[in-house]
């Protein structure tokens, strides 16, 4: 697991999708603050071909592109905050929000970090990487995903979430340039975006069946507030 949190079971799964629309227009928003035209915009041009990937509504994307660009009378303004801290049972957590009310936001984050542990900035921070990471799938019988990641620039690759799926690791800088040269070597991009990668995940093993269940509710909880993007969990997979 070691790199992102995702719910489990087929009715999470579900309501994950739903979810995942209303963040992806977030980031669209986000990215839309650098320009309008994906053509010149490199990193709203990676959320938009994710989002057409998982079949977002043309309107419900051009309205969010228009949004974060200022174009119209409901721009919206979000800022990315970072909380840091320790799940139960001391596995450390990287929460990315996107929020227009931090002041909102920052209470909330204390009430769920409450069967936890809230850290100061830096505290986790030094124990993971900020790294690119996409996720891509095979093109073709055969790709082989060793010879993909050292031909495109990445760092290093592991399974995806997806099945049959690879996750290519990139240093932040690159992960546009990654992005790009994959499909030339038999990858097609499922999603590309930065993130954080624990450098000492703990291994479930070392857990008790209730400790895992303690830490597995603690992360749902995060998940499921609004401003809440990404969550980053010390877990091996």
């Amino acid at each position: 697991m070691g790199a992102q949190w995702k719910a489990k079971g087929k009715a999470q799964a579900a309501d994950a999708r739903g979810k995942l629309f209303g963040r992806l227009a977030k980031d669209i928003m986000v990215a839309a603050r650098s320009g309008a035209d994906p053509a010149l915009n490199s990193r709203l041009r990676l959320v938009v071909e994710q989002a057409r990937k998982v079949s977002m509504p043309k309107d419900t994307l051009e309205r969010a592109i228009k949004k974060g660009a200022g174009i119209g009378d409901d721009a919206v303004n979000f800022e990315r905050v970072i909380y840091e801290g320790f799940a139960p049972h001391q596995v450390a957590v990287m929460v990315e929000c996107l929020t227009d009310n931090v002041n909102r936001t920052a209470p909330e984050m204390r009430v769920l970090f409450r069967k936890g542990q809230l850290g100061t900035s830096g505290s986790v921070a030094w124990d993971f990487d900020h790294v690119g990471m996409i996720e891509a799938e095979p093109a073709q019988a055969g790709a082989d995903p060793e010879l993909a990641a050292i031909e495109a620039g990445a760092q290093d690759f592991e399974p995806g979430e997806e099945e049959g799926s690879t996750l290519f690791l990139t240093d932040a800088t690159d992960l546009d340039l990654v992005s790009r040269a994959l499909p030339a070597h038999g990858f097609n991009v499922l999603s590309a975006k930065l993130g954080y990668k624990a450098k000492n995940p703990v291994n479930p093993a070392n857990l008790s069946a209730e400790q895992m269940e303690e830490v597995e509710a603690f992360l749902a909880a995060i998940d499921g507030n609004d401003d809440v993007q990404n969550v980053f969990v010390a877990l091996a997979g």
